[in-house]
This record gives structure tokens, sequence and C-alpha cells, in this order.
């Protein structure tokens, strides 16, 4: 299960953070737009680190 996470991780953050974020700029204007764009790569970073796998 661990394995399709980490697969999935950087696929998931590179496809909704360019979906969401003008989604949220059109509808709502370019602070909610950055505020998305802030979140969505916060959570995406934090996710990538927690699923990283190191070599041992």
């Amino acid at each position: 299960m661990l394995k399709k996470i980490v697969a999935f991780t950087p696929l998931l953050g590179a496809l909704t953070f360019p979906l969401i974020v003008p989604i949220t700029i059109s509808k709502f204007g370019v602070n909610y737009g950055i505020l998305s764009a802030l979140l969505i790569s916060s959570l995406w970073f934090i996710a990538m680190l927690r699923t990283s796998e190191m070599p041992h």
C-alpha cells in the first residue's frame, strides 16, 4: 500500500496544482489563488517528505 502512495504522491501534486490554482484565481481572485497555491504546495511538500524512501 505504501508503494502506491509513494508512486502517486508526485503525480497527484503535479496534476492538482495546475488545475486548482487557475480555477481559484478565476472564481475568487488573485489573493485566494495565491493562498491556494501556498496551501497546495505546502501540503504537497509535506506529503513528499513523509512518503520519501531513502536508500539504506
